[in-house]
């Protein structure tokens, strides 16, 4: 498929139908290790198309409790992770990065000749030095990336829609790992799947959520916010401006038309102050993004993350910084503008 002018590998769900991803899972067991982001989405899905799923998860935690409450049977198709990993033919490895780590050897005994093991993120075989995730050369390895959150697309699934995922395979031991990788891409509920590799999802991810995704988003929107303020701006007037006008109008509008679009549909004062600052913004971000990229193509972002995540106190220092972010004025506006939209009144 044509993508501006340059060819990449697609697949549809109109050349690979539910059907047919049914038809190639038919003797598989498709066993979900970790209900925490990604897991709860792609467990229901599958399950909810007709595949063979079982969930895998530490007994008496609140993470159990959930897929209980979704459904899950202890026993029958919930079980603890080892016992998981041993029924299941197709392993998918939905844990954080970091407890992907910490339960490797445990999940690696259970990788038999002809198993699958399946990622929806690069990290732990991108840079396998550091994590020790090495797979052993029976099993395929293959990678479903959806492109957004697992909440997300249980959401659009529920609504039927998808939620584009891209696909990897790493190493084909038994010649069919295309086909699992894409009938479980189906499966998961995307709308389309475009290839990668492992690097190339991990180095784009890592640069997405750091950069316009998340990190990027927050402090460019704090520092009009600020500047704003500093200037005799209230609260409400500052935040309407550079959030919820951005949100609630504007972000629906060029995600279903595109940013084209959105230049030839606003104002002409708006199209005039678009067309001339987009250019320094792009001068002064760029390099930023640069840096960002070279941090994670070098190992460096992530080697910061095993790091932090493998601190005793890591979720009580993550807390306080989660904490600030929710206090700060800016996100307190943000909670009172919420609840003055018209659907919560």
């Amino acid at each position: 498929m044509n993508f501006g002018g340059v060819e990449e590998n697609v697949v549809t769900r109109e050349e690979f139908p539910l059907s047919k991803a049914q038809e190639v899972m038919k003797d598989e067991i498709i066993a979900v290790i970790g209900y925490g982001v990604q897991g709860p989405g792609q467990s229901l899905n599958l399950r909810d198309n007709g595949f063979n799923v079982i969930v895998g998860q530490r007994k008496d935690s609140k993470t159990w409790d959930k897929a209980v409450a979704d459904g899950w049977v202890p026993g029958e198709t919930l079980f603890e992770i080892e016992e998981a990993c041993e029924r299941g033919t197709i392993i998918q490895y939905l844990l954080s990065d970091a407890a992907q780590i910490q339960l490797w050897d445990t999940v690696k005994k259970h990788l038999t000749p002809g198993k699958a093991l399946y990622f929806s993120h690069g990290f732990g075989i991108t840079y396998k030095e550091r994590t020790g995730i090495i797979p052993p050369a029976d099993v395929d390895v293959i990678l479903v990336a959806p492109k957004g959150s697992g909440t997300s697309l249980r959401t659009m699934f529920l609504e039927g829609r998808g939620l584009n995922s891209s696909y990897a395979i790493f190493q084909d031991a038994t010649g069919r790992a295309f086909e699992r990788a894409v009938s479980l891409g189906i499966g998961v509920g995307s709308g389309y799947l475009f290839e990668t590799d492992f690097k190339r999802e991990v180095f784009s991810d890592l640069t997405g959520e750091r950069g316009s995704l998340m990190g990027a988003i927050q402090g460019l929107m704090l520092a009009q916010y600020e500047v704003l303020r500093e200037n005799g701006h209230s609260p409400s007037e500052a935040f309407n401006e550079t959030v919820e006008e951005l949100t609630q109008s504007l972000m629906p509008l060029f995600a279903q038309n595109g940013m084209d679009w959105m230049y030839a549909n606003c104002s002409t004062t708006a199209q005039r102050g678009a067309l001339d600052w987009m250019g320094p913004f792009h001068d002064a971000t760029k390099p930023v993004f640069e840096k960002l990229y070279k941090e994670v193509a070098n190992g460096n972002e992530a080697q910061r993350s095993i790091d932090s995540n493998s601190q005793p106190d890591y979720r009580e220092k993550l807390e306080e910084e989660l904490k600030a972010l929710r206090e700060s004025e800016m996100w307190q506006t943000g909670a009172v503008v919420r609840k003055l939209r018209p659907e919560n009144n």
